[in-house]
């Protein structure tokens, strides 16, 4: 069976808290910390949010599972803690907030494994202080078998080395720096990956990095180069999704849609059928992370 990159299922997870998470603020520079609004009109608006972007993802044939969070969990709208596999085997990682280990509950994992094998769990690694956040951490080349990963403190480079290793995955692993200085949290945030096109921010990698990314993300894609500037409307943080007939569309949210230029929309529109948005401004606000962050595929 070859590999495909992207799926018509995902998994959502609808929160039941939702505000900013202080234990994720120290890695996370996109996060905002406001008080303007109480916890329940936050709350409230990421609701609709949620429900708004998943009603468009299933209006344009996506098949969508979706389970309701932990009230322990305010990251809980971004389920990045395992992946799937084609071969009907899925994997559970380490996360480095203690409230997003939460996320991990008895009964997300049951309904998973009614549909895939448990293959592997990371999770013990957080004892020890080594965390790697699955697909946010690792952005993947499913066709070609590729991981690109920036290091951060949510990627450990030893951990990710040796996942790779034992799964069979090229590791494309180089450093970032964000507005802040600071290392980017997730690679996601500023690369996505499609079956014919990659989106990829090279202004944050390390100029020592640039050169070897550029060379590999080139190799078998054509390339939508991201500015800096962009990120803060997560214009990296896309996710190629398929329709009930195997169209390949580029989910994003509206203020990604509307942080892209027209010429970087018009690539997009030669690689897919459509560009499906939703206006997720809370949650990108309160959350750091966008349409890419709250999608998991189950392949």
């Amino acid at each position: 069976m070859e590999d495909k990159q992207s799926t018509n299922k995902l998994f959502m997870v609808e929160p039941k808290v939702f505000f900013m998470n202080p234990q994720t603020a120290s890695s996370n520079h996109y996060q905002v910390d406001d008080n303007s609004k109480s916890t329940d009109e936050i709350l409230k608006q990421a609701k609709r949010e949620f429900t708004a972007f998943k009603n468009a993802l299933t209006e344009n044939g996506v098949d969508v599972l979706s389970m309701e969070g932990s009230a322990e969990c305010p990251d809980h709208i971004f389920p990045n803690w395992f992946i799937t596999f084609q071969n009907k085997t899925f994997q559970i990682f380490s996360m480095l907030a203690e409230n997003r280990r939460k996320e991990k509950t008895p009964e997300m994992i049951e309904k998973l494994s009614k549909e895939y094998k448990l293959t592997r769990d990371l999770s013990s690694h957080e004892e020890r202080n080594i965390f790697l956040e699955s697909t946010s951490s690792m952005v993947f080349d499913r066709v070609n078998r590729v991981v690109y990963l920036t290091i951060s403190p949510r990627a450990n480079a030893g951990l990710a080395n040796e996942w790779c290793n034992e799964n069979n995955y090229e590791l494309v692993m180089f450093e970032t720096e964000s507005h802040t200085g600071n290392p980017i949290y997730h690679t996601d945030v500023l690369m996505y990956v499609g079956t014919s096109v990659i989106g990829i921010c090279y202004e944050v990698i390390k100029p020592e990095y640039r050169d070897f990314v550029q060379e590999r993300v080139e190799r078998h894609h054509e390339v939508i180069e991201i500015k800096k500037e962009q990120l803060f409307d997560f214009c990296g943080n896309c996710l190629e999704v398929e329709n009930e007939k195997g169209d390949l569309m580029l989910a994003m949210s509206t203020a990604s849609f509307n942080g892209y230029t027209k010429i970087q929309k018009d690539v997009i529109n030669k690689h897919f059928k459509k560009i499906v948005h939703s206006d997720i401004q809370t949650i990108e606000k309160y959350g750091g992370g966008s349409a890419r962050c709250m999608l998991a595929e189950l392949f």
